[in-house]
């Protein structure tokens, strides 16, 4: 796999949820093993923490990749913030990124679905509100010694949390979101922002004009933002076979079968390059691989077949 200076940087998402038996702790470390081997940029997770399908907590799951490996970046695409108390998590993910050498990437979104809030402990109002002073809680535990809070979900003074994270100021946050609202909130907040995989390209073509007039507005570089897309994909040369299987694995995750069928991209690496790149040409400076099934076929022939292949933007 070459990934130099002109190949996109390309991340993969990790075996996580498991639809069709016990979790497999096995394929996740010769995964993790191979895919740094295969000299992926990033080592990707996702949070689904309430549902039937057996799905690691990633926060947890991250410890252990770390674990195993050494140079890929670690991320979380996406925490749910509305439903962590962000004290914790701020103790949490310092650890982590102290454990990792630096290498975690947070991804932080508004989303979920708002009648489990209660559960976790989310706040049934003021959602937007919630989120952003949980996130000013997190920034501030970590770049700070002693931060002072004053607000209307958190209030302290003095509160220390050792150790900082390794990475100064403080380790990436990427957004996830859809809305323009969320995209907005994105540029202002955040230092980078990952398209989400159920949506389409149209839809993602559409959401970079949002993020790029946002970022002319709020005058950010777009160099000092970085942007991705994650993408489901399904490499067979039997295209009615991979999209029952993508249709498949949908049904049980989302529980919409034809979601799999409008945003995933699936064929052979030829005919799935043209839409990857179309990505990248939109705006995309990292992709993170989805695969669902069959992970360690797709983990190396997307390294070998599609990657090399993928021109990086201006």
């Amino acid at each position: 796999m070459n990934n130099g200076d002109k190949h996109i940087p390309s991340g993969i998402s990790v075996p996580q949820s498991f639809i069709d038996g016990p979790v497999d702790m096995g394929l996740v470390k010769e995964f993790v093993s191979v895919a740094e081997d295969l000299k992926y940029k990033g080592l990707w997770v996702q949070e689904k923490i309430i549902g039937e399908i057996s799905s690691l907590e990633p926060i947890n799951l991250l410890s252990y990749i770390s674990s195993l490996t050494s140079t890929a970046d670690l991320g979380v695409a996406v925490i749910i913030g509305s439903t962590r108390n962000p004290i914790l998590l701020a103790k949490e993910l310092a650890s982590l990124d102290q454990m990792s050498g630096g290498r975690l990437i947070l991804g932080y979104a508004l989303g979920g679905n708002p009648r489990n809030y209660s559960l976790m402990d989310g706040p049934d109002s003021k959602r937007v509100r919630h989120f952003i002073e949980s996130l000013n809680v997190i920034k501030s535990l970590w770049t700070e010694d002693s931060p002072d809070i004053e607000g209307d979900f958190w209030n302290f003074d003095g509160l220390s949390i050792y150790p900082k994270p390794l990475q100064k100021p403080h380790p990436p946050i990427w957004f996830g979101g859809r809305h323009p609202d969320a995209l907005k909130r994105a540029v202002k907040y955040g230092d980078g922002w990952m398209g989400a995989g159920s949506t389409t390209s149209d839809q993602f073509v559409e959401h970079m004009g949002i993020i790029k007039k946002e970022l002319s507005y709020l005058n950010k570089s777009e160099n000092d933002f970085k942007i991705s897309k994650r993408v489901y994909v399904a490499i067979d040369s039997d295209r009615t076979r991979a999209e029952e299987k993508l249709r498949t694995w949908f049904k049980a995750n989302y529980g919409n079968p034809d979601l799999g069928s409008q945003v995933s991209i699936w064929g052979t690496s030829d005919e799935i390059i043209p839409e990857l790149q179309r990505l990248i040409d939109s705006g995309a400076g990292m992709l993170m691989f989805n695969p669902v099934f069959d992970h360690m076929f797709h983990l190396e022939t997307i390294a070998e077949e599609v990657i090399p292949f993928l021109t990086a933007g201006n």
